[in-house]
């Protein structure tokens, strides 16, 4: 029997799972009624489990009855704060809280690759190392998880790591996706608080209005964009929130706005660090007035493993059949905290076309939407893409 046939025996079991995890939705680092619910799909496994202290994180190792290397899989489990609207019958029933990014399928197919290596524990020739990660969504869970030693649980270090993630939209149903190099951006954030003197708006000259100023930022920020970096190793800088002021008739003391920053190299990060810090307070300077820049570094690029994405590539091809697979031309500007294990491990982060058949991905609401929508049918996939990762990883190491 093929991985795929024993993954499909377990998709009704698998879905049920997504579904009671979607209707329970948890964010952030402490999820526990997320782990127990993982915890209840690895009992009876003959896996070792420990769970984290500063967060709700399971770690299981299935050691194989044949000596070799760790293979590293990892599963995302926290969920967004949003209020969900696709009126599905398993959807959330927590107020404010949806997984919006698919991490419930993620849950589901690792639990379910975890019973299929289960059954095959005498033929494995090394570990596998299952990681069910809360605090992907901005919460740097990964960089927790390895500051616990999940990379050592197992005695050794992975020699490779793989990641799935659906999507609800760009996909295909079904399409299995990754690339070399920059899969996703690095997102950081730029804080600025503008600093001027406040009074009546009719008499401007007698006052430091800082509001021009900080208009004057955010618009000198997307210049600099264009014209301080290659288009060929691009960069994103979008302010997404500014406020000043409580009245129209009143100059503030002070203009507040935030940004998001995407890069996909380590050069272009540092120059966006130096570069729009110096923007800033260079403008705050010119209309005398002083300037707060907060620059903070969130989640580096995910950079996979040339090798081991041309690896999972042929496999999923091998797997599913060439028609399922693409290699993307250009990284998504999204970011994930994978990419701190991928800078420890060579590996892959792979996608996967979730969207409803009924859809068009190109106009699908995406993910983060309270509309976005996966289709069960990929369940079974993603559970046998997972293992044949791992397997075949396992097989590839020995021959090595």
């Amino acid at each position: 029997m093929t991985v795929r046939d024993e993954a499909a025996k377990l998709a009704a079991d698998v879905t049920e799972l997504r579904h009671a995890i979607h209707r329970d939705p948890e964010i952030g680092l402490q999820l526990p009624r997320t782990q127990a619910k993982i915890l209840d799909a690895l009992a009876g496994l003959p896996v070792e489990v420990t769970v984290g202290r500063q967060l709700s994180s399971v770690t299981a190792v299935l050691r194989g009855g044949q000596p070799g290397p760790v293979v590293l899989l990892r599963g995302d489990m926290d969920a967004l704060p949003v209020t969900e609207a696709t009126g599905l019958p398993f959807a959330s029933e927590v107020e404010g809280a949806m997984h919006a990014c698919g991490h419930d399928l993620h849950v589901a197919m690792l639990a379910g690759a975890a019973r299929l290596l289960s059954a095959r524990q005498p033929e494995l020739p090394g570990t596998v190392l299952f990681m069910f990660q809360p605090g992907e969504e901005g919460a740097f869970g990964a960089r927790f998880m390895i500051d616990e030693g999940v990379l050592d649980a197992a005695g050794q270090r992975p020699v490779a790591g793989y990641a799935i993630h659906v999507f609800s939209h760009l996909l295909d149903l079904g399409t299995i996706a990754t690339r070399p190099g920059p899969a996703l951006a690095a997102s950081d954030s730029l804080t600025v608080t503008v600093r001027g003197r406040g009074g009546h708006a009719s008499i401007p000259h007698r006052n430091a209005d800082p509001i021009p100023a900080a208009c004057e930022m955010v618009t000198a920020l997307q210049t600099f964009v264009t014209r301080r970096f290659d288009v060929f190793d691009p960069v994103v800088i979008t302010v997404g929130m500014i406020h000043a002021g409580t009245a129209r008739n009143v100059i503030p003391d002070t203009a507040t706005f935030e940004a998001t920053v995407r890069s996909y190299s380590p050069a272009a990060r540092s120059r966006l660090r130096q570069g729009t810090v110096r923007l800033v307070h260079s403008i705050a300077e010119a209309h005398g007035l002083s300037a707060d820049a907060e620059y903070a570094e969130g989640y580096p690029v995910t950079a996979n493993d040339a090798a081991e994405a041309a690896f999972a590539t042929e496999a999923a091809a091998d797997v599913f059949g060439a028609g399922r697979v693409a290699v993307p031309g250009q990284p998504l500007t999204g970011s994930e905290d994978f990419s701190f294990v991928l800078q420890q491990v060579p590996g892959a982060f792979v996608l996967l076309g979730a969207c409803p058949p009924d859809l068009d991905p190109q106009t699908a609401p995406s993910n983060h939407s309270a509309e976005a929508a996966f289709d069960d049918s990929v369940l079974a996939d993603g559970v046998a893409l997972y293992a044949e990762l791992a397997l075949r990883r396992l097989a590839a190491a020995g021959v090595d």
